[in-house]
């Protein structure tokens, strides 16, 4: 049988290998003939010839076919591994003094800080379009490397492993509800790590807080205790955004892209232009026009919207639709979850994909100002695929049904057998209690 499982990981396989089409043929080139070659003549100067022609062995050898498979192994990696023990262990072990909690919540955050300000280390630093946000790596296919990646992972199993131990250990009444020793000092993380990143992009920056919200939502945070962060949050979006002038006119942009339409305003008017260019069936896969030197950007954050003129209509919805079984799937799994730490893992991986793919959309689309945020599984990049998928993989591994969980029927049905006749019934005595397990707990059934 099928399980949601299943599904998002077949949902995650399309895509990825709709990217790596897509990517291919958004990378399509054309070149100004060599007017020196022999046989060439200069009245010809403006004349464009396209390079080799995309074709199957290309597209099976491309960067972006390996990522794929390096993706689809960390997906399948990370589907078998025991999460469900990991994370019982993880919420009932107690932790050592004086750390705590707390101390470890604040030990992580720093970890994640660590790996975020790598992109200002000299020597490994890659600066593209005047923004630090990858880091160069000796190794092979990882040389462009951006962490806000990792973090961006990373703060979900965080939050979900403080929320769930400060709601499970006791150690808070309450455990998140509870403002100043439950939900603050998982506010002053979040904030540190979504700070950290909005100092070179904002759109992650405000996609990781966001996650992290959904997180301790779930858990059981009170809404008014969020309000009460909404003037300084946007206070200090408003202050990023002032200091930054490219900001300032992404946003003025965004009020009349056609104020400046060969200057700022470019960008977005190609990309919607490219959209409407498809209608509803597309020009046909490897026809669109707008990826010759028109649309930026059409391999990494503008893909959807060559997907929009080559496939047209019919290709955005059939993505949408991927997306929405994702969350679909991530739903069920939330709900059939036995631990509260698995439960708040695949809310925030839900919630990652989800919104990061319609922050996308809406940018393409014309509906938000642009920002340098990828398409999940579709926009060309290694590091993404790669931890998208593995965490996508991690929601399989939740959903993996256990021998215990299989034959819990069985148990179910020897928890209400009557007792045996020969055994004598003694009045105002209760009956022998028969355990039955389930997943790692232990639940007592009386027959």
């Amino acid at each position: 049988m099928l399980r949601p499982g299943h599904s998002v990981m077949l949902c995650a396989l399309a895509l990825l290998t709709l990217g790596v089409v897509m990517v291919n043929s958004a990378a399509m080139r054309v070149d100004p003939i060599d007017v020196e070659a022999p046989g060439v003549h200069a009245s010809t100067d403006a004349s464009v010839v396209t390079r080799q022609g995309v074709t199957a062995r290309s597209i099976l050898l491309s960067r972006s076919t390996i990522y794929m498979g390096v993706a689809v192994g960390a997906m399948g990696l990370a589907s078998v591994l025991p999460v469900r023990r990991l994370a019982a262990r993880l919420e009932s072990t107690p932790w050592p003094r004086p750390l705590g909690e707390v101390g470890w919540l604040l030990v992580g955050t720093l970890g994640i800080i660590a790996i975020l300000a790598l992109v200002y280390v000299p020597g490994i630093q890659r600066v593209v379009n005047g923004s630090a946000r990858w880091i160069t790596l000796p190794v092979p296919g990882l040389e462009s490397f951006q962490p806000s990646e990792v973090a961006k992972w990373a703060i979900v199993p965080l939050l979900a492993w403080y929320a769930a131990r400060r709601a499970t250990s006791g150690a808070v009444a309450g455990g998140v509800r509870e403002f100043w020793k439950g939900l603050a000092p998982a506010i002053v993380c979040l904030g540190a790590v979504a700070g950290m990143i909005v100092l070179e992009d904002l759109g992650t920056g405000a996609l990781i807080a966001m996650v992290g919200a959904v997180v301790l939502l779930a858990a059981g945070a009170r809404v008014w205790h969020f309000l009460m962060f909404v003037p300084p949050a946007a206070a200090a979006v408003v202050l990023a955004i002032v200091q930054s002038p490219y900001r300032v006119q992404r946003i003025i942009t965004f009020i009349d892209p056609y104020a400046d339409p060969q200057g700022a305003g470019y960008h977005m008017i190609q990309s919607m232009s490219t959209v409407a260019g498809g209608g509803i069936f597309g020009r046909g896969l490897g026809h669109g026009l707008q990826k010759f030197g028109y649309l930026p950007e059409d391999t990494t954050d503008f893909l959807f919207a060559i997907i929009c003129e080559e496939l047209g209509l019919a290709g955005a919805l059939l993505v949408i639709c991927l997306y929405a079984a994702i969350a679909l799937g991530a739903v069920k799994i939330v709900r059939g979850a036995d631990l509260l730490t698995l439960k708040l893992v695949a809310t925030g991986v839900a919630a990652t994909v989800t919104l990061q793919a319609l922050i996308n959309m809406a940018v393409v689309t014309g509906l938000g100002p642009t920002k340098g945020i990828a398409l999940p599984l579709l926009s060309s990049g290694g590091t993404g695929w790669i931890l998208t998928a593995g965490m996508l993989g991690v929601l399989a591994a939740i959903n993996r049904p256990t021998p215990e969980i299989e034959s819990e029927p069985e148990l179910v049905v020897r928890a209400r057998m009557p007792r045996e006749p020969s055994r004598p019934a003694t009045a105002n005595v209760l009956p022998e209690p028969v355990v039955r397990t389930r997943g790692l707990g232990r639940v007592h059934a009386n027959p």
